[in-house]
């Protein structure tokens, strides 16, 4: 976890370039894939489906408690190589917890 944060503007718009760094830095990544759908799975809401665009996010509520937790700030965006550490380690532990599915 190194260097700053990428911190949204004001008025709750995100930085839309720091989530595609973090997007083309786990799809250069084959392996963490299904890691990262079944973390998705994990992170959305209930009914997410029902809701316009039936996209799979975590809700703005708590997306914004996990960033101010984890950076100190509610509208930081983790780095992508956060990301992709915080999903090798889901996958270690899936692996420990599983380990025929290796």
């Amino acid at each position: 976890m190194t260097g700053p944060r990428p911190v949204a503007p004001k008025g709750g718009r995100e930085p839309w370039g720091a989530w595609a760094r973090v997007v083309v830095a786990v799809a250069v990544r084959p392996r963490l894939w299904p890691t990262a759908a079944v973390q998705v799975g994990r992170l959305a809401p209930p009914g997410w489906w029902r809701r316009w665009p039936p996209v799979p996010r975590p809700g703005p509520e708590w997306l914004q408690f996990r960033m101010k937790t984890a950076y100190g700030d509610g509208g930081a965006v983790p780095t992508a190589s956060d990301v992709v550490g915080w999903l090798q380690w889901c996958r270690e532990q899936d692996l420990l917890r599983y380990p025929r599915a290796r």
